[in-house]
């Protein structure tokens, strides 16, 4: 779509330009060059830059709240934010923001690429390094991705799952409990960090103390990786969302937010 546009609009001002200049030099009339023609010309010099401008990366989306036809069935990443900066271009009074990404692909490998897309205002301060978007991205052309707007929220999931079992950080087993289990809340009765890093995510051991749909308890221990950022919710004390199978209550798997601030 980006690219019919563009070449509609340069059509244009070819045959606008074009029009123009072969009624000048071959026309009868006394002012050739003065009449309604000359607003071919004018027209077409005012649509093409216009016709770039909204049609360049993240303009288009923003205006259609799709991703890019070439994006729009891409392979689904996870982009990391590295940094981001504005561009200085506004749409209807919200910026546009160059975002660095180092991405990590359905199949495990990582790459840097950079999107542009256009941010609300409410909603610039939720970016910020370290922070996890869903992303399509094209393996020719790595260097440059698309914050995925489909909505698609399980294709989003699935790629994180995946990452998640590559890095050792989860099980099938453990996804299936998450999947099927029953949603509980647990008290966090100790907490010990052993010290081991693993990708940037710290090793902690947890004891739960897990309340049952009929109030009852029961007490389990949980060894897991976690982003720094969500050690402080599982402090002594803290009360954290779980899931759990009745047959096997001693599996229990702690729900809790990918972005953490």
């Amino acid at each position: 779509m980006k690219n019919n546009i563009r070449i509609a609009a340069v059509a244009f001002l070819v045959l606008g330009v074009g029009y123009y200049f072969w009624h000048g030099l071959t026309s009868d009339d006394m002012l050739p060059w003065v009449g309604w023609q000359m607003g071919l010309p004018i027209a077409a010099l005012t649509v093409v830059p216009i016709a770039f401008a909204f049609t360049g990366d993240g303009i288009l989306s923003a205006l259609t709240g799709n991703n890019s036809s070439a994006y729009r069935n891409a392979l689904v990443g996870l982009g990391t934010i590295e940094s981001f900066a504005q561009t200085g271009v506004y749409l209807n009074e919200q910026p546009q923001v160059k975002i660095a990404f180092r991405v990590e692909g359905a199949h495990g490998e990582t790459f840097p690429a950079q999107a542009r897309m256009i941010v609300p205002l409410t909603e610039l301060a939720l970016l910020r390094p370290g922070v996890v978007l869903p992303v399509r991205y094209l393996p020719e052309r790595p260097g440059r991705v698309e914050v995925d707007m489909s909505g698609d929220t399980a294709a989003a999931q699935e790629a994180m799952n995946q990452a998640m079992i590559r890095k050792g950080f989860t099980t099938r087993a453990k996804l299936d409990i998450a999947r099927r289990g029953i949603a509980a809340q647990a008290v966090v009765r100790s907490l010990s960090v052993p010290g081991e890093i693993r990708d940037g995510h710290t090793r902690v051991n947890l004891e739960l103390v897990v309340t049952r749909p009929d109030n009852s308890t029961f007490a389990t221990h949980m060894d897991k990786f976690l982003q720094p950022a969500l050690v402080s919710r599982v402090q002594v004390g803290r009360i954290v969302q779980v899931h759990y199978l009745p047959e096997n209550e001693q599996e229990v798997v702690l729900s809790l937010p990918v972005n953490a601030g």
